[in-house]
């Protein structure tokens, strides 16, 4: 099968066709929550926020759990809108959810009614592509996810690894010019985490998506990204690009050549978390 093409729309697609246009930005994005009443008692999710991300580009947002992380993805995703600032998709406001930004939640969001292949090409199906195709984009993707034997399984059927690859190939089957991952891997055993990251980084190789990708685990982001953004009580704090090369092994990320980069985050996460810690609730 030939390398897919992202989906964006042609309005975005001529725009985006401009090498410098960014996949995505942050400008000077602040995002606040009311507590109460009155605008005092709101909680500052996102900070004055700024961040470029390239198109193609593998980033993993890594951070504490409640410092605004998710929050990012969200107003990416378009669930919600800034209090301040624009969160651009090529050079376009973001408005509103698109099938041009897909996202993959913590806990995978099969239809359990459906069977695996139904379910990779539920997206398909609503925008209108035909059967005989949807068949063929479905074989594809079953065949990389090494679960040709499943096609016709329910949901139910598959252990929890499994399903979050069929949620992941689901998702890629729509051909996201963005994909956007909430700590996707959470709750999964070691070697089942390895397994997905290589499934995960065949299929970005492929589509060639920019991918915006959540964790709060250090190795995850340094076997994964091409850059990691720390982002600390809603404020990015550190930035760093890594130059391993790809597939990163286990035994390279515990190796001596990425004990400095582990250090370094590890360092920029306590230093940021002491220097920015104010009394009251974390942001979300």
């Amino acid at each position: 099968m030939a390398r897919i093409t992202p989906f964006i729309p042609e309005e975005t697609r001529r725009l985006s066709g401009q090498a410098t246009v960014p996949a995505v930005e942050f400008r000077n994005v602040t995002k606040r929550f009311a507590l109460g009443s009155r605008p005092e008692e709101a909680l500052t999710a996102l900070d004055g926020v700024n961040l470029v991300i390239q198109r193609g580009e593998f980033v993993c947002v890594l951070g504490p759990s409640g410092h605004g992380k998710s929050t990012m993805l969200n107003l990416l995703a378009g669930f919600i809108k800034p209090s301040e600032g624009e969160v651009l998709h090529a050079g376009r406001p973001v408005t509103g959810p698109g099938p041009e930004r897909g996202v993959v939640f913590q806990r995978d969001t099969l239809f359990l009614w459906k069977r695996v292949s139904d379910n990779i090409t539920f997206g398909l199906r609503a925008r209108g592509v035909p059967r005989r195709e949807r068949d063929a984009i479905a074989a594809h993707y079953l065949k990389l996810i090494e679960l040709e034997r499943f096609a016709q399984a329910w949901p139910r059927q598959l252990s929890g690894g499994m399903r979050r690859r069929v949620a992941i190939a689901a998702v890629f089957a729509n051909r996201p010019d963005v994909l956007l991952m909430d700590e996707p891997f959470t709750g999964l055993d070691y070697v089942r985490r390895e397994r997905l990251y290589r499934v995960l980084e065949n299929l970005w190789r492929e589509v060639g998506s920019t991918v915006f990708f959540i964790t709060h685990d250090v190795d995850e982001a340094l076997t994964l990204a091409d850059r990691i953004v720390i982002v600390v009580r809603g404020k990015v704090v550190h930035e760093t690009s890594v130059p391993f090369p790809r597939p990163r092994s286990p035994e390279l990320i515990a190796g001596p050549d990425a004990v400095g980069y582990r250090l370094e985050l590890l360092h920029q996460l306590g230093q940021a978390f002491t220097e920015t810690a104010e009394p009251g609730p974390p942001a979300v």
